[in-house]
């Protein structure tokens, strides 16, 4: 026997919830819902909801919850375990061109914008780009730990990369990407945003641009190849119905073709490893890298400040929501500068940037109520800090990664550490060079790593 409990879900998520539930074999869960959204609402105000009616059922929420707390379980209530999907079809009925463009659009098998029809013989002509058999299995997504994982083959991986207008010449670059497993659409409030790397000679192999506009809309491979992500995480992945299995409350641009770049390995200054030999790569793998994240900025700036100090600048006063990490994206003229002012490594440069970079006084102690009650205690460095005000920068670094504390709990100060004086040799902060080498230009956000897989096993 288990202890009895009643989850307790904004009104917000009703679909979601029904949803998983249904799908998990419980559809008749005895969830109470709040009113929403209770984030950031005063615990007055949480109270009289809690006094109040459950705003869908329209009962008083605590009679609810102690009837559904003390009500014997029926038999269908104590069944468990996954519901079984019908399996898809592999062929539609044959049709126009319009009628199943527009079927596909009615279904939410597209990203909105008009795909390339996946007819039997374009697929074929995609299968022959890897060594592959069309029924082998690449691996299996999910929007969230919630939802269940779906499999996927060979063949359904081809049928998205006709879809988004891949060549068959860069199919082991999408098989890599969707054995991952890392949607690309993941449901979360927070509207996440993804940032894809590719490493190594497929890189030149296949055409893809490193150079001006690297990021932009100019090349058929680097655009094809990022929009090919959001199609396997919509239908291969089952991610991206808003209200289920979508949940970014604004959404972000940034998922149409996920910053999707290939690093320019000759602009790197000599000694700057790319990504995927810092990742533990060979310079002679093709590597794809993920990254996750919500905002990406581009920034020019003009100073009489060297290159290192603006960026340095920049990190400080950055700020999104838990930010613990950032990615910075330099054009080869700025990694160029960089290095000249003595940073002969990308982690000599990380570690400066960690070690160096404070955080504003209002991030920090919003983020750290225990150190502002040792702060206000008088317990020193933290009430020197909080001396100086909220105008002012408190020197603890978001960027220097975990590290866990003597007694084993995991913890940081300020971001930072758990002790003031631990520290470790990694950063939260990875840096990339691509571009055209045109201007001293970057780019910046709160982009952290997630892994890589080998694009050479997919040939």
């Amino acid at each position: 026997m288990g202890i009895p409990a009643v989850p307790m879900i904004t009104s917000r998520f009703v679909e979601l919830v029904t949803t998983t539930a249904f799908k998990k074999g419980i559809p008749n869960l005895r969830i109470t819902y709040t009113p929403h959204p209770i984030t950031d609402r005063p615990a007055e105000l949480c109270r009289k909801y809690i006094a109040g009616n459950d705003p869908v059922s329209g009962k008083p929420m605590m009679e609810q919850i102690y009837d559904s707390l003390t009500r014997r379980l029926s038999n269908e209530d104590s069944s468990g375990g996954y519901l079984k999907r019908d399996p898809r079809p592999r062929l539609l009925p044959p049709d126009t061109p319009d009628k199943l463009m527009a079927y596909f659009h009615e279904h939410n098998f597209t990203d909105g914008n008009p795909v390339i029809l996946p007819t039997e013989k374009k697929v074929a002509e995609m299968l022959k780009g890897t060594s592959r058999a069309p029924d082998e299995w690449v691996g299996q997504m999910r929007p969230s730990p919630p939802h269940e994982a779906w499999y996927y083959t060979v063949e359904m991986v081809a049928i998205n990369a006709v879809m988004a207008g891949v060549n068959p010449e860069h199919f082991p670059l999408v098989l890599a990407m969707a054995s991952k497993g890392v949607t690309s659409l993941i449901s979360s409030t927070s509207s996440f945003g993804r940032m894809v790397v590719v490493n190594g000679p497929i890189v030149d192999e296949i055409g893809m641009n490193k150079e001006i506009g690297a990021l932009g809309p100019f090349s058929q491979v680097n655009s094809s190849l990022g929009r090919c992500w959001t199609l396997i995480s919509k239908n291969l992945g089952g991610s991206g119905k808003p209200g289920e299995t979508y949940l970014g409350s604004l959404g972000n641009p940034i998922s149409f073709n996920n910053l999707f770049m290939p690093e320019n390995e000759d602009g790197l200054p000599p000694g700057w490893n790319p990504l995927h030999v810092q990742k533990g790569f060979r310079k002679s793998d093709s590597v794809i890298s993920f990254l996750n994240g919500w905002s990406y900025s581009n920034i020019a700036w003009y100073s009489p400040l060297p290159q290192h100090e603006v960026i340095r600048g920049w990190l400080e006063g950055f700020f999104s929501f838990g930010t613990r990490q950032a990615t910075l994206v330099l054009d080869p003229i700025v990694a160029a500068d960089v290095a000249a002012n003595g940073y002969k490594t990308k982690e000599e440069f990380a570690r400066y940037l960690a070690d160096n970079t404070g955080t504003p006084a209002w991030l920090y102690w919003s983020d750290n109520p225990q150190s502002l009650k040792r702060a206000e205690s008088g317990e020193e460095p933290y009430a020197g800090w909080l001396k100086r005000g909220m105008d002012a920068v408190v020197p603890s670094s978001r960027y220097q990664g975990r590290r866990a504390a003597s007694g084993g709990e995991s913890g940081l100060v300020g971001g930072g550490f758990t002790s003031l004086d631990e520290r470790r040799p990694g950063t939260t902060i990875e840096i990339v060079v691509t571009g055209g080498g045109t201007n001293t230009f970057w780019g910046g956000g709160d982009f952290g790593y997630i892994g890589s897989a080998s694009v050479d096993q997919w040939r």
